[in-house]
């Protein structure tokens, strides 16, 4: 007895350390934290609605951790159960063994301790076989005796405070009493028989089982449903899979569709090049011939020793003598094969940047009108330069040029090929621009932008890198332009908060500080210490670059645009693309096309951020760099119309 007591304790001391704290039974499926506590798992997720910590010592993670199975958890807690079982099992197997002896031993005579009793005489409180009832049965002393069935529990009917039997119940107390004790200490109580109490109890338990029975049958009813709901759950998610699975199965034709066709186009300019070569080829050694015979006739001519032949004779050097022969210039770079190339490039980055996403946010950028956008050049032909009405927010002016030859747009942007005059609305910037985007040699547009893209990507937009935007404005600052420093193509509007791009010149004083070359501006103020944090409104996303500047960048060169020089840091907006400038260095950024962009430039730290702010603010690229002097917030603005707008920003 004393071992099973022990075992009993030892069950109950293993049973609280294999208890989870969340929901206070053994672990089911436990599995451990970064900081070493363990839960059930489907207990642990579900208090991970809005945040990531540990319900026991309360550790934040900033992210989701990993959760890994505890198996050493799991071993112990299943042989935890075993043994619990197993000892439950046998406290049960004494009981009914227990209850089986006493039935089957029965009530023996109290006078002979032998015979199995027949009647109990609540008067003598005794139980009494055959032979020792007879008294009761045949004196008529004994007539006013009460005699009763074998009452297994007498000892426990009688007083132990009056040693009589208690043949009455206590309603208000709940416990059996005797007559003296009805006189005493239950003077004034209610009281029944036992035999009317135990007819109410069992009609109070009678009730209490046709209550449960009911609810098992609604239970059962229910079990029955979940089962039919589970099946129903089953074959529809069997459908749904064969639905998703043909969706990706069609993806999967088209792409090999596409496939196929891209390869074809460059199997048949190979083919179409390879027939020219060959076609040159024969021309070439039909030229040879026809030089050959009449290198032949010259030295034969020279050869004859008739001097009045040799002079009235005459050879003619065939006209292809007269070219000089070159190997053409034949590859693959015609329009289709670039535009196939250039659209399985974007494709794939496309599909990369929406995998990256979170299953959630994946659908609003896969609807159609969304923000992502394919390249510009994919809706142009190759050979063609890129044209300015491909920038959003562009003048009516750019638009109708937009198909011109590309020296009629040198002409009408800057200096013409044969030296013609400079336009007086359009900066010298403009038209470095343009030339990078017109044909060169023969070269296609999108070939020259397909050999200018990096191979790297940075800074992709990631939910969390977001914080939130009231935690930015604790740095708040204002911010205005500074009109001594604004290209003459930049108007000034709204007390100095906004700058725009104008076809005409402003009619600015000259200044040392003022950009000649490149239409930008800087902000009045400048930092060198401290935190601070502006936000900027875009117009469009599109040849717009925001960032920052040392006051002693370049104002009057071709190398004083944003990051093209160690004196700047800035992200532009170029086309479709992002990208991040520094030192004439680019990075190409995961484009957000934010309507609004915040920085916030930790002097102390050396680093500016720049964020797409939302509801929060979306962190998506961050230049890290000492300060030798105060830097300035600085701006490029390209296209006409387009425009930045500094918020009014309150902490």
């Amino acid at each position: 007895m004393a071992e099973a007591d022990s075992a009993q304790f030892s069950l109950l001391t293993l049973e609280e350390e294999l208890t989870c704290s969340i929901c206070l039974s053994t672990f089911v499926n436990p599995v451990t934290t970064p900081c070493g506590h363990n839960f059930c798992q489907e207990c642990l997720l579900e208090t991970w609605k809005d945040s990531y910590c540990c319900p026991q010592c309360r550790t934040d993670f900033a992210t989701k951790p990993e959760l890994k199975k505890n198996t050493v958890l799991c071993t112990v807690v299943d042989t935890f159960n075993q043994r619990a079982n197993k000892e439950e099992d046998k406290v049960e197997k004494m009981e009914v063994e227990k209850m089986e002896v006493e039935k089957m031993e029965g009530i023996l005579c109290d006078t002979c301790m032998q015979e199995e009793a027949v009647k109990t005489c609540l008067t003598c409180m005794a139980s009494f076989c055959e032979q020792h009832l007879r008294p009761h049965q045949v004196n008529p002393i004994y007539s006013v005796h009460q005699l009763k069935e074998p009452i297994a529990d007498l000892k426990e009917r009688i007083c132990s405070q009056h040693h009589k039997l208690m043949e009455l119940f206590c309603s208000q107390h709940l416990q059996p009493i005797c007559s003296q004790c009805l006189q005493s200490q239950h003077r004034g109580c209610s009281f029944t028989s036992p035999e009317e109490q135990r007819s109410l109890k069992e009609s109070d338990l009678r009730t209490k089982l046709t209550f449960l029975d009911g609810k098992i049958s609604q239970t059962e009813t229910v079990l029955a449903e979940m089962r039919d709901k589970q099946n129903r759950l089953k074959d529809s998610a069997t459908n749904r899979k064969k639905i998703i699975s043909g969706e990706y199965q069609q993806i999967r034709d088209m792409l090999s569709r596409e496939e196929h066709d891209a390869l074809n186009v460059v199997e048949r300019e190979m083919e179409s090049g390879q027939s020219k070569f060959k076609n040159l080829a024969k021309k070439f050694n039909e030229n040879i011939n026809n030089m050959s015979s009449a290198k032949e006739e010259i030295h034969s001519l020279l050869s004859a020793s008739n001097t009045m032949a040799f002079l009235q004779a005459s050879v003619d050097i065939p006209q292809a003598a007269s070219f000089d022969p070159f190997a053409p210039r034949i590859n693959l770079d015609s329009k289709k094969v670039i535009v196939s190339n250039t659209f399985a490039v974007s494709l794939k980055e496309h599909l990369v940047e929406i995998f990256k996403q979170p299953l959630e946010a994946r659908l609003p950028i896969t609807k159609p009108g969304s923000d992502s956008k394919p390249p510009s050049y994919l809706s142009h032909q190759a050979s063609e330069p890129l044209p300015l009405s491909t920038r959003q927010g562009s003048s009516p002016s750019s638009k109708s040029g937009a198909k011109k030859k590309p020296a009629e747009h040198i002409k009408k942007y800057g200096k013409s090929l044969d030296g013609g005059t400079e336009c007086t609305t359009k900066s010298m910037d403009n038209l470095l621009e343009f030339l990078s985007q017109v044909e060169v040699g023969g070269a296609s547009a999108a070939t020259q932008l397909q050999e200018k893209q990096p191979e790297h990507l940075d800074g992709h937009l990631n939910m969390s890198n977001s914080v939130k935007r009231s935690d930015l404005l604790k740095f708040a600052t204002v911010l205005t332009l500074d009109h001594k420093t604004a290209h003459k193509r930049i108007m000034l509007t709204d007390g100095f908060t906004k700058a725009l791009v104008s076809d005409e010149h402003m009619n600015y004083p000259d200044h040392p500080k003022r950009f000649a070359v490149c239409s930008q501006v800087l902000a009045y103020k400048g930092f060198s210490t401290g935190r601070h944090y502006w936000e900027v409104r875009l117009s469009s996303n599109n040849f717009i670059g925001i960032g920052l500047a040392y006051g002693s960048i370049d104002r009057k060169g071709p190398t004083s645009r944003l990051g093209r020089n160690a004196q700047s840091w800035c992200v532009e907006w170029f086309n479709v693309k992002l990208s991040a400038w520094h030192n004439n260095s680019e990075t190409v950024l995961a484009n957000p096309s934010p309507k609004r962009v915040g920085v916030l430039l930790d002097c102390k730290e050396g680093t500016a951020t720049f964020y797409s702010v939302a509801d929060r603010a979306y962190a998506f690229h961050t230049f890290v760099f000492p300060f030798v002097e105060a830097v300035y917030p600085a701006f490029w603005i390209f296209s006409s119309g387009s425009s930045i707008s500094l918020c009014k920003l309150q902490a």
